[in-house]
């Protein structure tokens, strides 16, 4: 059979890992290497290829149209070569998973859809944790996460998983009560539910309704979307959560108070660190979950 000449893969890794980083320093610490010999295999990559791939300036790399060209073309077959070799290994063993999620998140979202991913990957397996603020505790005890936040920190890989209205959710009694049009009065009367990951949704639900100076009886924290859910249910407050809350509990105890659409400040992302990516695991899990509507 002849085969076309290949690079050197160590070339092409460093140039992968590069690229995804956007930092040589960053690439050749993950590495091990130091960065002469980082520059070294782009340069060998360069010079196999008979075209820069980089612009340099002040140290900085940053991929020119060539770069960007190989990288589209390169970088899913590296993933790919990788997913076939690991395919082929003689193990037998589990895959585990370490992931950070919401509880809310996890019981209306993503354990729906898991026994589609068990099927697809039997030896995938998932210690969740429902810890907030999971970020903080990647490539330690997490091997990814998903977390509810405004932004998301740069030096992580990041996807978004969806945009959010604010909804205040409460009893149907409750809200049969408040009536279709918001009233300072009635609703200055009120316990709000917050949640400890949302503390801006209540203030951005309160502009939109024109009621900024609002100030309730008394304003409840909870770091647990479910215990939420329960708490308006049995009339204990107005709950200030996301439309997709109320839409997936399918309780019937639970109803919108007023008829209005708040764009949420926060929305429901997926992180890991971006060396994380190249563990079976994580890798596995991150392709399934960005293809699969949940």
């Amino acid at each position: 059979m002849d085969l076309r000449r290949l690079p050197p893969l160590r070339s092409l890794e460093a140039f992968v890992r590069v690229a995804r980083l956007g930092s040589a320093k960053a690439a050749a610490s993950e590495l091990a290497l130091s960065p002469s010999a980082l520059s070294r295999r782009i340069g060998a990559l360069e010079e196999f290829m008979g075209k820069k791939l980089f612009r340099r300036q002040n140290q900085i790399l940053t991929l020119n149209d060539d770069g960007e060209s190989l990288f589209k073309t390169v970088a899913p077959a590296l993933e790919g070569l990788a997913e076939a070799v690991h395919d082929h290994m003689d193990d037998s063993r589990n895959i585990r998973l370490r992931l950070g999620v919401l509880p809310l998140f996890a019981s209306q979202r993503l354990f729906p859809h898991l026994p589609e991913l068990r099927r697809m990957y039997p030896l995938l397996h998932i210690d969740t944790v429902t810890t907030g603020h999971s970020e903080n505790f990647l490539g330690d005890t997490l091997d990814a996460a998903i977390i509810l936040a405004k932004q998301v920190d740069p030096a992580l890989h990041s996807v978004r998983l969806d945009h959010n209205f604010v909804y205040a959710i409460t009893s149907t009694e409750l809200a049969s009560t408040l009536g279709d049009t918001p009233e300072a009065d009635l609703l200055s009367k009120q316990t709000f539910l917050i949640h400890a990951d949302m503390p801006e949704s209540f203030e951005s639900w309160k502009e939109a309704l024109g009621l900024a100076g609002l100030t309730p009886a008394a304003i409840d924290h909870f770091d647990s979307g479910p215990l939420m859910l329960e708490a308006a249910a049995q009339g204990l407050g107005i709950a200030i959560l996301h439309d997709d809350h109320l839409s997936r509990s399918h309780d019937a105890r639970l109803a919108q108070l007023y008829d209005v659409k708040v764009e949420s400040p926060y929305s429901y992302w997926f992180v890991c660190k971006p060396r994380a990516l190249e563990t079976r695991a994580v890798r596995l899990f991150h392709n399934w979950l960005v293809k699969t509507e949940i």
